[in-house]
This record gives structure tokens, C-alpha cells and sequence, in this order.
């Protein structure tokens, strides 16, 4: 700090510290009223890659197919399934789910139409006198038989082996929703090719906020759906083994973890550091300070982004914990220097104190707080809105931190008496002279195991995979584990995927087949005017499927050629599609022809069309979907290979043109953001360390020393990548902020320590006296730093949330690496490479 500005500082706030707490405490408490308001956003946006072109196309695939969202329950009696007593409980609990708030219909085993049971004719099929398992004198057997081979209704309803059953519970589509959403990306689409007007960027931060506060409105409608209906499936798991699943449910457990998470576990850290900050420093005063500085900073951030309308989201929640870190970490080395200066001149007052305090540790603290911001900001261009935000967050929030640090700190001092201090003559100086004793006797070995260590860590990250288990995020007793497992092992699988084929820009169909077409609907409205009221169905009432060339049995084959593929692979669960159509009008009608397709369309009732035709049929694009729920529980599932594998056969085998084949779904948009994860951080991370190469060259003026700081933060991030890549922990939207916090919390222990070492080698220029006087001094804040954040953050180990898991294990191990690279293997370096030139009596 320049001479003028620190003058200034003195004068501002030194002196007037009283005045600058109560300003400062003031604006915090008015921040303060605003975090009640303060919401989780669990929108989509989180799993999907933001811009990614895929995500306009699903949009548009789920409005013309009306896709809904819905509730899943499954259900396993104790005893017979088809027993009447339980086909009771199952209609009460049907029931029960049907008259929940924004439910539009259940479907159930007991609802569906059952078409073998025993087989039905055309005419019972179109007149809509179709059997259910309601039917008086319905035949179990024969429905236990056809729910167990139909089409439609095997591994969908019912398990294979007849025991489970699934109601599902669909939600009614919210317009409004998706009205907002569709004017929101116009918007954004005429942005990013910078053709807004003034009044569209105005109506697009209204849309902004609009939207934000109507998705949170949308997630407390669904927390309390889905709590009303876990409260109906609990009064039935005496009997039965009861399961709720369904994407909703998912969203809302998974915001419940983490506030829970916040709260219990974000208790737990700061009681553990004031333990340990109790342990290590035996005083109040050095407990309470560092501890206050630490929670106006987090009040101050989390009243600002409540302020702002910044949502937190499942990413970004972590921020709170992270915050601690770093302002803790400034904290300690503020108060460890104070403590120096306070021993060697007991008779100082607290003004000089405070200032030579502040003055020798703005500079290293400013740079460190840059590089971790560098780190931070990394994650701004990873494509992803929630890590994006999470990367913006924890700019402001290092820049808040080192801001607060050094207000409250300094100020606080101000107003207390000066005490005696005892400076480095504790116990944890002692034990940091072992780190120097071993990198004075066991260098070799240090040198050698760091190789050894970087060789395996550059092995490991080049076994770093992005294919993870969603389910993986939850432990095996939570709801979501057990359902999404049941439903995939019992009931067809989770994650949804549509196959969507066009046909050919030029049709290739022979003109016979098109007259005959053309012959069978003429045909049938002409049959249509003369019998059909013998048929009791509406023969002109059906949709223009019939004059698709997909509704022909030609293109059925094609569609079943597809669908049988897909269904043959091991990693999809149940597939529907056209084909189920013409599996179902061939035991209905037996062989099949186009006139009796055609006839049979017309004639078909709309309950039977909406089931079996429209969700996989648009006649007005001529387009067909296939939809597929693949078993996202498979450990053999590799979800890139997977979507690969399947286009190349559609293309090579099936004689597709690449253009009339389109995957979409879900599983394409998580697998998209999860592909470029790796490529887009890992080089991301390869600029950040240019940049912070150039940052300490400019900081301690030595290329050969900005080199040495940088390889214990090679070593450190390396470690933990790795190790996850070792371990077979996936890359995905959570782990991948782990790399960001390592390389930020990595780089602070090297900048403080290089500092520190080249003022005590200046006292006597010898190397191994000033890395003994180092290790005494800041080695002791890097230590107490680096034990508060390990045993702190292992608390959250004990989440029900896997990625809360990997976080507070990962950043741990993080913390350790660094430590162990700044104490060991960075004074070795310097030992040997002697970059600050040579000792007092050497030439130079």
C-alpha cells in the first residue's frame, strides 16, 4: 500500500474506529432484514448447459408431444397383488392421489384398458366397450397375464414378476410457466446476437424477475404436493412396501438436503471452529474476533444477494462454508502477525500495533485474494447458469472478505486495551519447526516423493471420467435412492429419452403405395358415411394420423425396426412408440393391412388414440417419437456411448438419413452439460495458472521464484484431481468447483509463505535460518488455517447429500495438500534453487 492510501486509511478508519463499526454494523443489520426473503432456485436450468441448441429443440419436442410432469408411486403388497383386499387399498390410494391440488388424472392397473382379458374385438375397441380390471367378473389370471406381456403395460404398470405396481400421478402441464419461459429466451436469443432494443432489455429483466419469482412460486406448490402425497404413501407402508418418485419429488428432496444442510451442518463448522479456535489460541479475545469477522462477513454477503434477488441453487449453496474459509484464512494471518508485533514490543501502543500489522499484511492478502478470485472466476465460463453464478458469488464474496478483514479486525483492536502476548513462543511454533527440521534432513525424500506424487496425480486425472449415477448423489436410505432403484430395476426405468424421426425431405415412396393410400382413405370415409354407426364409433371423429405415411405398415416397421433395437439394449427400460400401436391392433385384428389401419384409426375412440397415437405421432410435421426411459441405476451405463451407439446404428444399419434422426431428452441434456465439463475446466484451469504465474512474477519480481510458488499448487490441485480420477469420482456440476477451491485456497498458503520468507531471508541472507523463522511464524497461521478447515469441514460427511460428501472430504484433502506444499516441498525448492540469490559470504 502506497504511502498516501495507508495515511488515509489511518486517518479514515483507524482513527475513527468507533464510528466505522457502527456504520458498518448498521449497513450489515439493514442487509441482515433482507435474508428471510432469501429463496433456492431448483429450476432445470441447473442439469442443462446454457446456449446448448439441444434444449430449444427439447422444448419444442415436449410442447408438441404435451409431455407432463408427474408423480410416481410404487407399490409392493405383503401379499397378492390382484388380491381383492388389496385392489381396495390400491383404489383408496388411488383415489387419495387423485383429488391432490394439480393433479389431472392417475393412472393405475385398475383404470387401463384391458384387451386380453379375454381378447376383445374391433367392434368392443371402437364402440369403447373395453373391460377393465373393474369389470364385474373380470378373469385375474387372464389380466395378470396380459399386464405381464402386453405392450403397453409390461415393466410399465407392472413388474415382471407381478408384484409391484406403479400409479402415475400427473400434474397438470403449467401454462403460465412455460408462457414466461418461451418470452424469456426470445429475449435472450435477440441478446445474444445484440438486437435488443431499449424497451426489450427493460421487458427482458422484468421477464428476468418474473420468471425467477414465479418458478420459486412453482417449487412451493410442488413441496407441498409432494408432501401432502408422502403423507398419503405413509399411511399405507404397514402393508406394503410404498415408494414416491417422480422428477418433482426429486427437485424438491434435493433443496430440502441442502437447507439442511446449511442449517445443521453450517451450525456444526462454526461451533467446530470456535472449539478449535478456543484449542489453539487459549484466549477469548483471539477466539471471538476471528469468529465475529467470519459471520458479518457471511450475513453481509447472504443480506446482499437477498437484496439482489441472487438465488442460491444446489451448486452455489456451498458458498456460505467457502466464505468462512477464506475469511478465516485473512483473519488468522492478521492476528498471528498482530500477536508477533504485540511480543517483541510489549510497550507498543495500539495504534502502531494495528498499523505496522495492517501495513505488512495488505499486500500479500490483496494478492491472495486475486489469485482466488482468478480461481473463482474460472467457473464463469463453464456454460453451466448455477456454477456461473456460483463463480460470480464467490468473486464478490473474496473481495467482501478481505474488505470486511480488514475494517472489522483492525477497528475491533482499535477499541480493546492493549495485553501481553506471548507471539510465537506457543506450542504450535514447535511443532511447525518439524516441517522445517524434515525439509532440512529428508529434502531428497521430499523431492523425490513430490515426483512421484505428480507422475501419479498426472495418471489419475487422465483416468478423470464425467459419467456419473444420479442416483449417486443421494445415500441408499433416502426415498430417492430406494424409488429411483425400484423403478428401475422393477418398472422400466428414470431418465427419459425420445428418438425422434423425420421423414426424408424427398419421400421415396413408390406411387403404388401412394395410391393405395390415397385408395385406403377414400375408402374409409366413404365407409366411414355408410357403416359406421354399425361400429358405435365416430369413424370422421379421429386425427389426420391416417394420412401420414408413418400410419401405414410400412412405416410402422420402420418404427418397430427402431424400437426393437433400442429395446434390446441393456441399459434402456421401457420403450413405447408407434409400434406399440400395431403390436396391439395385430392382437386385436390379427394381420394388419393399410385399409385396416386406416379403418381402424378412424374408428378408434379418443381415450385409445390418446394413449397409443398421439403421444408418438405427429401427423402435421410428419414426424414419429420413440420414447425410451433408460435405467439410469446401471452401473454399464455410459450415457455418451450410449446416445453414440444408437444414432450410428440408426444411420449404418437401419438406413436412416442423419437428418431425419434426433435425439432429445433429458438424458441428451445432462449428457451434453456433463461432456463439456472436462474439456472446457480443465483447459480453463490451465489459463488460470498462466495467470497466476504472471501474477507472482509481478508479485515477487522473480521468474524463477513465481515457478517454485507454483509447483506446490500443480501439486495440490493435482492431488485432488487425481485422486477423484484414482478413486473413479466423477467430473460433474458439483466436483467440479472442487478443482477452482483448491487451486484458490492452495495459492494463499504460497504467497504468504514466499512473502514471509523473502523479509526474514533479507535479515541475514541465509536460507536455512530464514525458512526456521518462516515455519515459526506464518507456518503457524497456514497450520492453524489448514487444521480448522480439515476437522471443520469433515462434518459434512455425515450429509445425506453425496455432493455435500465430496465437497467437504475433497476440500480437505485439498487444505492438507496445500499445507504439505507450502511447508515442505516449496522451502525444499527454494533451499536448492536459491532464487533470491546468494548467501551472505557466497558470490554471486
Amino acid at each position: 500500500m502506497s504511502a498516501a492510501l495507508f495515511s488515509l486509511y489511518q486517518r479514515i478508519v483507524l482513527k475513527n474506529a468507533f464510528w466505522v463499526m457502527v456504520l458498518l454494523l448498521g449497513g450489515v443489520a439493514w442487509l441482515a432484514t433482507y435474508i428471510p426473503t432469501m429463496k433456492l432456485d431448483a429450476s432445470a436450468d441447473a442439469l442443462v448447459l446454457e446456449g446448448d441448441t439441444s434444449l430449444e429443440y427439447y422444448r419444442e419436442i415436449s410442447k408438441r408431444y404435451g409431455s407432463e410432469d408427474f408423480l410416481l408411486v410404487t407399490y409392493q403388497p405383503n401379499s397378492d397383488l390382484f388380491a381383492p383386499e388389496q385392489l381396495k387399498t390400491l383404489d383408496e390410494l388411488r383415489g387419495r392421489m387423485a383429488a391432490l391440488p394439480n393433479v389431472s388424472s392417475v393412472n393405475s392397473i385398475l383404470d387401463v384398458p384391458l384387451l386380453q382379458s379375454p381378447r376383445v374385438s374391433l367392434g368392443q375397441v371402437t364402440g369403447g366397450d373395453i373391460p377393465t380390471l373393474r369389470t364385474p367378473g373380470i378373469d385375474i389370471e387372464l389380466v395378470k397375464q396380459e399386464l405381464a406381456t402386453s405392450p403397453i403395460y409390461k415393466s410399465l404398470l407392472t413388474s415382471a414378476d407381478g408384484r409391484t405396481t406403479a400409479l402415475q400421478v400427473n400434474l397438470q402441464r403449467d401454462e403460465r410457466y412455460f408462457e414466461l419461459l418461451d418470452e424469456r429466451d426470445a429475449l435472450r436469443l435477440k441478446a445474444d446476437k445484440n438486437t435488443l432494443t431499449d424497451a426489450e432489455h427493460t421487458e427482458l429483466a422484468t421477464l428476468e424477475t418474473s420468471f425467477a419469482d414465479y418458478t420459486a412460486e412453482v417449487h412451493e406448490r410442488q413441496a407441498k404436493l409432494v408432501a401432502q402425497a408422502r403423507t398419503i404413501v405413509n399411511d399405507y407402508r404397514g402393508d406394503a412396501t410404498v415408494f414416491l418418485g417422480g422428477v418433482p419429488m426429486i427437485a424438491v428432496d434435493m433443496i430440502a438436503f441442502v437447507k439442511s444442510d446449511l442449517r445443521v451442518f453450517g451450525t456444526g463448522i462454526l461451533l467446530f471452529i470456535v472449539v478449535l479456535l478456543a484449542t489453539i489460541f487459549r484466549s477469548w479475545r483471539w477466539t471471538l474476533l476471528p469468529l465475529s469477522t467470519c459471520v458479518l462477513t457471511v450475513v453481509f454477503m447472504l443480506g446482499l444477494l437477498s437484496f439482489l434477488d441472487w438465488r442460491l441453487t444446489v451448486i452455489s449453496a456451498n458458498f456460505v462454508a467457502l466464505l468462512l474459509i477464506i475469511t478465516l484464512s485473512i483473519t488468522i494471518h492478521l492476528v498471528v502477525r498482530f500477536r508477533e508485533y504485540a511480543a517483541a514490543q510489549p510497550n507498543a501502543d495500539q495504534f502502531t500495533l494495528v498499523s505496522e500489522t495492517v501495513g505488512i499484511m495488505l499486500r500479500p492478502c490483496i494478492y491472495t485474494s486475486l489469485t482466488t478470485l482468478v480461481a473463482f472466476a474460472s467457473l464463469v465460463v463453464s456454460g453451466i447458469r448455477p456454477v456461473i453464478d456460483f463463480g460470480w458469488m464467490m468473486t464478490i464474496g473474496v473481495l467482501a472478505a478481505l474488505t470486511m478483514t480488514f475494517i472489522v479486525l483492525p477497528c475491533v483492536l482499535m477499541l480493546l486495551k492493549p495485553r501481553a502476548e506471548t507471539g510465537g513462543s506457543d506450542d504450535s511454533a514447535t511443532f511447525t519447526r518439524y516441517f522445517a527440521a524434515a525439509t532440512e534432513h529428508y529434502g531428497k525424500t521430499i523431492l523425490l516423493v513430490s515426483a512421484g506424487l505428480l507422475t501419479l496425480s498426472v495418471w489419475g486425472i487422465t483416468q478423470l471420467k464425467v459419467e456419473n449415477r444420479f442416483i449417486d448423489y443421494f445415500h441408499d436410505t433416502t426415498e430417492i435412492y430406494q424409488g429411483m432403484e425400484t423403478i428401475d430395476s422393477e418398472l422400466g426405468g428414470t431418465i427419459p429419452l425420445d428418438i425422434i424421426l423425420d421423414l426424408p425431405k424427398e419421400k421415396p415412396v413408390a406411387k403404388t403405395a401412394a395410391v393405395e393410400n390415397e385408395f385406403s382413405n377414400d375408402f374409409a370415409n366413404d365407409f366411414s358415411d355408410d357403416f359406421g354407426d354399425d361400429f358405435g364409433g365416430d369413424f370422421g371423429g379421429g386425427s389426420s394420423a391416417s394420412q401420414s405415411e408413418w400410419f401405414t405398415v410400412a412405416g410402422m416397421k420402420r418404427v418397430q425396426s427402431v424400437h426393437d433395437y433400442v429395446d434390446s439394449l441393456p441399459e434402456t427400460g421401457k420403450v413405447l412408440s408407434l409400434a406399440t400401436f400395431y403390436d396391439v391392433m395385430q392382437i386385436v385384428m390379427g394381420n394388419v393391412d393399410d385399409l385396416q389401419l386406416a379403418l381402424a384409426q378412424r374408428s378408434l375412440p379418443d381415450s385409445i388414440t390418446s394413449i397409443l397415437v398421439d403421444p408418438y405421432l405427429s401427423a402435421e410435421v410428419d414426424q414419429v417419437r420413440i420414447s425410451v426411459r433408460v435405467k439410469e441405476t446401471s452401473r454399464e451405463l455410459h450415457r455418451q456411448q450410449l446416445l453414440t451407439d444408437i444414432r450410428a446404428h440408426l444411420i449404418d444399419e437401419l438406413g436412416f438419413e442423419p437428418e431425419q434422426v434426433h435425439l432429445t431428452g433429458m438424458l441428451v441434456l445432462y449428457n451434453n452439460m456433463l461432456q463439456s465439463l472436462f474439456t472446457s475446466q480443465i483447459m480453463t484451469l490451465s489459463a488460470v495458472f498462466v495467470a497466476i504465474l504472471a501474477m507472482f512474477v509481478l508479485l515477487f519480481r522473480s521468474l524463477s521464484l513465481a515457478f517454485i510458488a507454483l509447483t506446490p499448487n500443480l501439486l495440490a490441485a493435482g492431488a485432488v484431481l487425481g485422486g477423484m480420477g484414482l478413486v473413479g469420482i466423477p467430473l460433474d456440476m458439483m466436483t467440479i468447483t472442487i478443482a477452482a477451491i483448491t487451486v484458490g485456497i492452495g495459492v494463499d498458503d504460497t504467497i504468504h509463505y514466499v512473502h514471509r520468507f523473502k523479509q526474514e531471508f533479507a535479515l541475514d541472507r541465509n536460507y536455512l535460518a530464514a525458512m526456521y523463522r518462516s515455519h515459526a511464524s506464518i507456518g503457524k497461521a497456514m497450520y492453524y488455517t489448514s487444521i480448522i478447515i480439515v476437522f471443520g469441514f469433515s462434518i459434512l460427511s455425515l450429509s445425506n447429500f453425496t455432493p455435500s460428501i465430496y465437497f467437504g472430504l475433497l476440500t480437505g484433502l485439498a487444505m492438507i495438500a496445500a499445507l504439505l506444499g507450502a511447508m515442505l516441498l516449496l522451502p525444499k525448492l527454494i533451499l536448492v534453487i536459491k532464487p533470491l540469490g546468494p548467501e551472505a559470504g557466497e558470490k554471486g
